[in-house]
C-alpha cells in the first residue's frame, strides 16, 4: 500500500458514510507524500459524506479536494487556523451553511515539537500545545451544539502512541499535547454521550505519511523493526480507522483510544530485542 493516492489505497466508493456531512482538519498535504487528514477526508467522501477540509494552507487543502473531485465525491475548502476561536466558530458554520449540518469532526491538525523538558523553549511549548490541544478543544466546542442539532456526532481526535509512552525522540511538548487530547477525548465522551455524541481518539504509531516526510531511509527501517508486526504503516491505515469509527458500524464505541501502531504498545522493548540488533 502506498501513501501516494493510488486507486490501491482508497478502494471503490462506498456508502458507509452516507448522509453524513464532515469538517477535517488539517486536510491538505504538504510535498508529494499523502498526510492523514488529506487521507482521511478522501475517504470520507468517497464513503458517501460531504467534507469541509479545513487547513491553514489553501494550496494544500486544494489538493485533497482535487482528488475528491476526481472520484466522484462532494467536498469543498475552508481556510482556518484552529488556534483561533473565531476561525473555529467560522469553519463550522460553514459546513452547517454549505451541507446543512454536521455529524463528524475529525481533528487532525496538528504541529511537531522536540525537546525535553529541561532543553524546551516556551514559546516552542506553548505553540504546539496551541495547535494540537486548544485546536481540538475549539473546534469541538463549536461542533458539539451543531452536532446536538444535527441528531448526533462522532467526534475523532487524533492523538499519538507518544502521548502514552516515551517516544524514540525526546518531545515533550509533543507528547504533553497528545496525552492532553486523550484526556480531553475520554471526559467530552462522558459529558456528551447523552447527546448521542461519540468521541474517540486515534493514537497512530510509525506511519509513513507527510508528517514526518524528512526521515532517512535508516530511520524508517528501525522504526519497521520496533513494531510487533515489522511493518511500517500509511496514513490510509489512520484513515480507515477514522471511517470505521465515523460510522454507524461503531454506533455503541465511544470514550476509546485506538492506537494504530502494529502492536507497538503491545510490547515492552526487550521482547523485540532480537529484531532491533
Amino acid at each position: 500500500m502506498s501513501t501516494k493516492m493510488g486507486k490501491g489505497t482508497m478502494q471503490q466508493n462506498g456508502t458507509r458514510l452516507a448522509g453524513k456531512v464532515a469538517i477535517v482538519t488539517g486536510a491538505g498535504a504538504q510535498g508529494e507524500l499523502t498526510g492523514t487528514g488529506q487521507a482521511t477526508a478522501i475517504l470520507f467522501a468517497r464513503q458517501g459524506a460531504k467534507v469541509l477540509l479545513a487547513d491553514l494552507d489553501e494550496s494544500n487543502a486544494a489538493k485533497t479536494l482535487n482528488t475528491i473531485e476526481e472520484v466522484g465525491g462532494e467536498a469543498s475548502i475552508f481556510v482556518a487556523d484552529v488556534t483561533k476561536n473565531a476561525d473555529c466558530q467560522a469553519m463550522v458554520e460553514a459546513a452547517v451553511s454549505r451541507y446543512g449540518g454536521l455529524h463528524i469532526l475529525f481533528n487532525n491538525a496538528g504541529l511537531a515539537g522536540a525537546k525535553t523538558v529541561v532543553d524546551v523553549e516556551e514559546d516552542a511549548w506553548d505553540r504546539v500545545v496551541e495547535v494540537n490541544l486548544k485546536g481540538t478543544m475549539l473546534a469541538c466546542k463549536h461542533a458539539i451544539p451543531q452536532m446536538i442539532a444535527s441528531g448526533s456526532g462522532s467526534i475523532i481526535n487524533i492523538s499519538s502512541i507518544d502521548g502514552m509512552r516515551a517516544g524514540w525522540a525526546p518531545n515533550i511538548p509533543y507528547a504533553a499535547a497528545k496525552g492532553g487530547v486523550i484526556a480531553m477525548t475520554t471526559q467530552m465522551a462522558v459529558h456528551h454521550g447523552r447527546d448521542n455524541i461519540r468521541v474517540n481518539s486515534i493514537a497512530p504509531g510509525h506511519i509513513w505519511g507527510s508528517f514526518v516526510r524528512f526521515l532517512a531511509e535508516e530511520s524508517r527501517d528501525l522504526r519497521k523493526r520496533g513494531t510487533a508486526l515489522g511493518t511500517e504503516g500509511t496514513v490510509w491505515d489512520v484513515a480507515w480507522a477514522g471511517v470505521f469509527l465515523a460510522s454507524d458500524e461503531a454506533r455503541w464505541i465511544s470514550g476509546v483510544v485506538l492506537p494504530v501502531d502494529a502492536g507497538t504498545l503491545a510490547a515492552t522493548p526487550l521482547a523485540l530485542l532480537e529484531h532491533l540488533r
